[in-house]
């Protein structure tokens, strides 16, 4: 076999991130066309009562934490590409943030991507979620140890051949979809 042979998409069970020798591989998007596409992701951070108040009031040692929280997750979105080894790089039109309570004790970085493109922004979302996430525990550790990051999780994709996926409703208390 030669190794063009070996790099060829394969079936195996759907799994299209594999060649025919079951070596990684990122997916060939060039015969796909081109649709507006948008991906919702969330991240939740549980922090305690007393601490989700401290973060919303911004009294905290590190200082205001969602602005920076905000510029993270935006920053983990456009940085996708280079983090996840098999994502493509998207060229994105668009990314909003949104951190507010979600029930008492903590709080979510709600992540909108956007694009006109071939392949999805599920991945920049849900990247972006992450690293506005990971801010808040680090600009917040100071305070509290036990902070725990989860559920982190695709809300709504919308674009390509798919169509609009919506995730159904969870146990999770539902958190604002604006800043505070």
């Amino acid at each position: 076999m030669t190794d063009h042979e070996q790099r060829e998409p394969t079936d195996a069970g759907g799994l299209t991130h594999i060649d025919g020798s079951g070596r990684a591989r990122m997916v060939d998007v060039s015969a796909k066309s081109e649709t507006a596409r948008e991906a919702v992701a969330r991240a939740v951070v549980e922090l305690g009562p007393a601490l989700v108040d401290r973060l919303l009031r911004g009294d905290l040692p590190k200082g205001e934490a969602i602005g920076v929280a905000r510029i993270a997750a935006i920053q983990g979105a456009k940085e996708t590409s280079r983090l996840i080894p098999l994502c493509h790089p998207i060229p994105l039109s668009g990314v909003e943030v949104a951190i507010g309570r979600c029930g008492e004790d903590a709080v979510e970085v709600v992540v909108t991507a956007r694009c006109r493109g071939v392949t999805g922004v599920e991945m920049e979302a849900l990247t972006g979620a992450m690293a506005g996430a990971l801010t808040l525990y680090d600009m917040c550790k100071a305070v509290e140890k036990g902070i725990r990051i989860g559920p982190v999780e695709l809300l709504r994709k919308v674009g390509g051949k798919s169509g609009t996926w919506e995730r159904q409703a969870s146990s999770e208390p539902p958190g604002p979809r604006i800043d505070p």
